[in-house]
């Protein structure tokens, strides 16, 4: 679908996010002519500076961060699409200089609000008192939304006011990965699993975003959030219901959101007993990471030396429907992991009765594994004969890589969410009441470690979080991925 004419303007332009994501996923839709000849991006920052300025300041902070080599004439054509404008975005009496960068108002306009969502309302409220707010407007929102439930509400509330719901996309980047949407095809383009998913044949769900690093210099954002609403609340839901949703009647916006919805909905709420059982939050301490030393969270620069923020959550949730009824979803993420990794792992019942010389105990259970990162693709673990003339079965794997079985470039997750707000495509994005929902199931679980005077559970880095993750699971008979994978 070809894009219309449109001005995409970056508040926080001059940002960490603009210049690492959204400026060279722009580029790359450039260079792949996915953009009008006459399309612009209005970069809005605070710092007055001239356009040459601007442009030198993308030139050593963004090209760095295009994925695949630079094109001297292509990155040219695309700097030439850029304007900066700068202005205090709090000062409605300051939007002068955007009124004027912006063009015809029956273009599409889109608003990215890449900034601390404390500003969220005032930018929208400044956009409409300069009426800048026409029936083409869009506005995209960064996380974090909220931090809670009513801070939620709260900014569903205050741009309520300016967009419609249809105009606001709420981004979540993972789902702009190429698995996630192959998970989607997966499911509901192909009769094979449709049959399987559901708890008669699914012992259990195990989701994984695992991180190599620490806090960096986010520790100032991190140490105010932690864990839990930095991924869990956002990422890791967002991929429970894309897997745990019922089949939704067509692609369109609203049907798989409300499908999603359905399953925010139906998670079983914990209460303060199952809390403690369920949940493990830790904090990871000093150790050695691809063989180099890394300080713990609270050796970190800045960082409070009794600090109780979770740099890692394990749980284990259940969806309260007829088809997902006692088959546990287990939710893990982490910084200052052993390996960087984002994987969705649908593991299959064994098998009731071996017809083989071995026990059944020595089957490995089917299992698919979809990959988000660091290499997309999907497998599928499945017992196999071994060469030779003795009659014993050993797990293989069948493999799907994207890469190479489609030989095509692969597009980054900002540049196809980047794409379908221009598009005017909401699939992808969270609506408000599914925002508000995650939200509502995750409260008390923020209530419940307010009220605690424990700390996290110290973890040393370079490892997969702490013993008491591998317990959790453990009690059900299971184990984490990377713990049941058979030696070689």
């Amino acid at each position: 679908m070809a894009l219309s004419d449109f001005d995409l303007v970056f508040f926080g332009g001059s940002g960490d996010l603009a210049m690492r994501k959204l400026l060279p996923a722009m580029y790359a839709r450039d260079v792949c002519n996915d953009l009008p000849l006459e399309a612009r991006i209005i970069c809005v920052g605070r710092d007055h500076m001239s356009q040459d300025a601007f442009i030198a300041m993308v030139e050593s902070n963004a090209k760095p961060h295009v994925k695949e080599s630079v094109d001297d004439q292509a990155w040219r054509t695309f700097l030439q699409r850029i304007t900066y404008v700068a202005l205090d975005a709090s000062d409605k009496k300051g939007f002068g200089p955007l009124v004027e960068a912006l063009r015809d108002e029956s273009l599409t306009r889109v608003y990215y609000l890449a900034t601390p969502p404390s500003l969220f309302a005032r930018i929208c409220d400044n956009l409409a008192a300069n009426k800048l707010v026409t029936p083409n407007s869009r506005v995209v929102l960064e996380k974090p939304l909220g931090r809670d439930l009513e801070s939620a509400k709260q900014i569903n509330a205050d741009v309520g006011k300016v967009f419609a719901e249809s105009q606001i996309y709420r981004i979540d980047h993972y789902l702009g990965k190429e698995t996630v949407q192959n998970l989607l095809a997966l499911r509901f383009g192909n009769i094979l699993f449709e049959p399987l998913w559901r708890r008669e044949w699914i012992s259990d769900v195990q989701i994984t975003i695992a991180e190599k690093i620490g806090v960096g210099n986010r520790l100032g954002y991190y140490d105010n959030s932690g864990a839990l609403r930095d991924m869990l609340q956002n990422h890791l839901l967002q991929l429970l219901c894309i897997v745990a949703m019922e089949p939704p009647a067509s692609i369109a916006p609203d049907a798989v959101r409300d499908a999603k919805l359905q399953v925010l909905r139906s998670l079983k709420r914990f209460t303060p007993t199952t809390l403690a059982q369920n949940i493990v939050r830790g904090q990871y301490r000093s150790g050695y990471v691809d063989g180099q030393p890394v300080p713990g969270y609270r050796d970190e620069p800045d960082a409070p030396k009794q600090s109780k923020t979770e740099t890692f959550v394990a749980m284990k949730a259940e969806v309260d429907t007829w088809r997902w009824a006692g088959v546990p979803f287990y939710l893990r993420t982490g910084k200052r992991m052993a390996d960087r990794l984002a994987e969705i792992v649908v593991r299959f019942k064994t098998i009731p009765h071996s017809i083989f010389n071995q026990p059944t105990s020595s089957f490995q259970p089917n299992s698919l594994v979809i990959r988000l990162q660091p290499d997309e693709g999907l497998s599928m673990n499945l017992m196999a004969k071994t060469p030779g003339d003795s009659m014993r079965l050993k797990q293989a794997e069948l493999e799907l890589d994207f890469r190479e079985q489609f030989k095509a470039p692969r597009m980054e997750a900002y540049e196809r969410l980047l794409l379908d707000v221009l598009r005017g495509q909401l699939t992808l994005f969270m609506r408000g009441d599914e925002l508000e929902a995650a939200w509502e199931w995750v409260e008390p679980i923020l209530e419940h470690w307010e009220q605690d005077d424990s700390s996290p559970v110290p973890y040393t880095s370079g490892t997969w979080g702490p013993a008491a993750s591998s317990a959790l699971i453990g009690r059900d008979g299971l184990q984490w991925r990377e713990e049941a994978l058979p030696e070689d």
